[in-house]
């Protein structure tokens, strides 16, 4: 695919003044330069051609907010003083696999005075003796060389750069403390909430002892019936064994009579 009809399609009906961010990788460029790409993209910060048989950077548009260049593997050998006039404000370049021999090829890249970190992984100037030491001497503006400072110590990732500006705001604020009245609310707040939850507990404790003396009283007046009701069993076993009693002496009675009615015959 040609890299004009990729940048279409990576619009995806957007307008170009609207992209932050454009990768156009594994495309094909006419003739090694740039095609598609015009100073409508303002807003680029990130821009990413990698593999795209690139060998010139002269087409390269405007895109003064432009962070992050992904160049790798491709054939550039040169003409990187266009970096320093269309992009002021570069800080990564990854220049990866392409034809950078010396480091003649390097020199325009001083003028680029926000570059912290450069890659050249892949490149023949990496097999110079004192490779490093002259590209840190060269560049003395940059941080990172192929992912290392010059003490040996690996770049943060990309998300964590991306990210300083904002802990530094937050540092600020902490370092700021809270707005004057932040720690009279937050102890006013403890002390409603401290209330709340006595006022809560105490409503608590008052529903349980309602409950109990509640039960207290139903098991008194259950008691009550059972003494009620055994004291009323208990008279009506009396009255029984009175009425028997009555009825035996009525009998005796009776038979008395009887025998004295049979002496009398």
């Amino acid at each position: 695919m040609e890299m004009k009809t990729r940048i279409n399609q990576e619009l995806r009906n957007r307008a170009p003044e609207e992209m932050t961010q454009l990768v156009i990788d594994n495309c094909r460029c006419v003739n090694g330069e740039i095609e598609g790409l015009n100073d409508t993209f303002k807003k680029l910060e990130f821009l990413s051609m990698i593999n795209v048989e690139l060998s010139s950077l002269a087409r390269l548009p405007n895109l003064n907010k432009l962070r992050k260049l992904e160049l790798s593997n491709n054939r550039i050998s040169g003409g990187l003083e266009v970096l320093a006039e269309k992009c002021p404000n570069l800080t990564h370049l990854n220049l990866s696999g392409n034809k950078i021999k010396d480091l003649s090829a390097l020199e325009a890249l001083q003028n680029l005075k926000n570059l912290k970190s450069l890659d050249l992984f892949n490149c023949e100037i990496t097999t110079l003796e004192d490779y490093r030491e002259s590209i840190f001497e060269l560049l003395q503006q940059i941080t990172y060389l192929d992912g290392f400072d010059q003490e040996d110590n690996e770049a943060p990732d990309s998300g964590a750069e991306d990210d300083e500006d904002g802990d530094e705001d937050d540092e600020e604020e902490d370092e700021a403390g809270p707005p004057e009245g932040y720690e009279e609310e937050e102890e006013e707040e403890e002390d409603e909430e401290e209330d709340e939850a006595g006022s809560e507990l105490g409503e608590g404790e008052e529903e349980v002892g309602l409950s109990y003396l509640m039960r207290e009283e139903i098991q008194d007046e259950e008691d009550d019936d059972d003494y009620v009701e055994g004291e009323e069993e208990e008279e009506d076993e009396e009255e029984e064994e009175e009425e028997e009693e009555g009825l035996r002496g009525e009998k005796r009675k009776r038979d008395a009579e009887d025998d004295g009615e049979e002496e009398d015959d």
